[in-house]
């Protein structure tokens, strides 16, 4: 990314790259959850891997049950990832002594984490009724009918501390997460831009799914922590911390990678995705408001 670009078209590029990231990889996303919340009725896994959850996904909900719960990230993905991407533009702009400077790699490290404190605002509501819709599991007396009915229940359950339920944990992965998913998008376009000064659309593929699957290296065990949390009963877990014991009591370090191969298969494409998008938007920025 270009150093001197203003945190008002991060803002905007972001919100467009963040639509990208959800339609491509949302299908994914929803085998992810299920694999790390399933359980059958004598608590062993509802789904031995990844191809038997989809095929099972795809004969009893069809086509559509892989977009489940879409409805809460689409909606709030725009801001999420625009605040996001202005975090990381504001991130960078707090370390710059001038416009152009070119930030190191711990620098960039800390205005990605920067952007992950940003978001957790939206993303931990959303996140939890993300994950709650996921996890109906295509059932005839389903809980939840929505977005807008699950945040009415919640709200009446426990009021906004239910809908912010897992907050601790949505920070614990968001922040080194995003730390090393646009430390490791710059890095990887400067290192091609030595060999290409113009780059090129693989070039941002490339550097987008890279950063993507970085992201999740880091952001893997608390993701399944977070999940865990957000999904389950109420008084189940005490928190953050109680959710790790007994996940290690019960499944060993293994469970903390639960869903890991639908993450990583999706790791690649939807954030591949999310930087076309993001930079697809900054080039119709700078050509439509260059002084923007």
């Amino acid at each position: 990314m270009a150093e001197n670009v203003s945190p008002i078209k991060y803002f905007l590029s972001g919100g467009v790259g963040g639509i990208f990231t959800v339609i491509t990889g949302h299908p994914l996303d929803t085998i992810k959850v299920r694999l790390q919340t399933a359980t059958g009725a004598n608590g062993a896994p509802l789904y031995t891997g990844t191809w038997d959850c989809t095929k099972k996904i795809w004969t009893n909900e069809g086509f559509r049950g892989f977009y489940k719960g879409m409805g809460a990230p689409l909606c709030g993905v725009a801001p999420i990832f625009a605040i996001s991407f202005l975090g990381f533009g504001l991130g960078k702009r707090l370390q710059q002594t001038s416009k152009d400077q070119q930030l190191t790699a711990l620098q960039l490290f800390n205005a990605g984490a920067f952007s992950g404190v940003c978001t957790t605002v939206i993303m931990a509501p959303g996140e939890r009724i993300k994950c709650l819709l996921q996890v109906q599991h295509g059932q005839e007396n389903v809980k939840y009918n929505g977005p807008v009915d699950c945040i009415k229940q919640l709200h009446k359950e426990g009021g906004m501390r239910s809908i912010y339920k897992g907050t601790a944990a949505t920070l614990l992965r968001d922040v080194p997460a995003s730390g090393m998913y646009f430390m490791t998008y710059d890095l990887i376009q400067r290192l091609l831009a030595k060999e290409d000064k113009k780059l090129s659309l693989l070039s941002t593929i490339f550097a987008g799914g890279c950063a993507g699957i970085a992201n999740w290296i880091v952001g893997m065990p608390p993701d399944v922590i977070k999940s865990r949390l957000q999904t389950a009963p109420e008084g189940m877990y005490k928190g953050v911390g109680d959710v790790f014991r007994q996940l290690i009591a019960t499944e060993g370090i293994r469970g903390l990678y639960k869903g890991v191969t639908p993450v990583m298969l999706r790791a690649f494409p939807a954030n591949a995705a999310c930087f076309l998008g993001f930079e697809l938007a900054i080039k119709i920025l700078n050509f439509a408001a260059p002084n923007l």
